[in-house]
């Protein structure tokens, strides 16, 4: 059965007090047209999961302007000035998370992982509140996993099964994303038949994606 559904009908599956991940770094490999579907859902109290909140106009940024979020677990945020201001204002919560650590958390989430041990930020403030465990005289951080409700991906071509194809560098956080949430909702630029894109070729298969959105509405 074809997973390929039409953008009027993602829109029941955004809920207040969600959490989700999108894709992208600066808004490269982000899906924006599921990130407008969000913005203009009757939806509020967001929880984002993503690399950064890229400008005020692209990638995610849109979600901070138009105050959907309540949080933001992210590893930079100065490209959208946005964000800090809210931040600093009390109006949004940001959890800042080391960019390899955020790629780490989500990968074991989707691994059903209990979490990862890394030394990044021992004896720094990002180790406030979290335990300390010793392995051969070092001490690691226990970083979390991280899931999401819903996954937001972008992808250069899918087939109709859901396998997908990333184009270069807007890959990033997409495949890790594919596998830590509940329901994984893809925007692909090209959609093919079943059997048109080489094995081989497949970056995250088809039995991680629910649901394909086709950009610009053409097959």
């Amino acid at each position: 059965m074809s997973k390929v559904i039409s953008m009027e009908e993602v829109s029941s599956v955004f809920k207040d007090g969600m959490t989700v991940m999108a894709g992208g770094f600066m808004g490269i490999g982000t899906p924006e047209s599921l990130v407008q579907a969000i913005g203009e859902a009757d939806v509020k109290d967001i929880t984002l999961i993503a690399n950064d909140t890229a400008f005020i106009e692209t990638g995610v940024g849109p979600l901070i302007v138009n105050r959907k979020c309540k949080k933001v677990i992210a590893s930079h945020i100065g490209t959208n000035p946005e964000t800090g201001r809210q931040m600093i204002a009390g109006e949004l919560n940001v959890e800042l998370v080391p960019q390899g650590t955020l790629a780490e958390r989500v990968r074991a989430g989707g691994a059903g992982l209990g979490g990862i041990l890394t030394p990044t930020g021992v004896g720094t403030v990002v180790e406030e509140g979290k335990e300390k465990i010793t392995v051969d005289g070092r001490e690691f951080l226990l970083e979390t996993p991280l899931r999401a409700d819903v996954a937001l991906l972008k992808a250069y071509k899918a087939d109709t099964a859901g396998n997908l194809v990333y184009h270069k560098s807007a890959r990033n956080f997409n495949p890790l994303m594919a596998m830590a949430a509940d329901t994984v909702i893809v925007e692909v630029e090209n959609l093919v038949e079943v059997g048109e894109i080489d094995p081989d070729e497949v970056m995250t298969p088809g039995i991680l994606v629910d649901k394909i959105i086709v950009q610009g509405g053409n097959h």
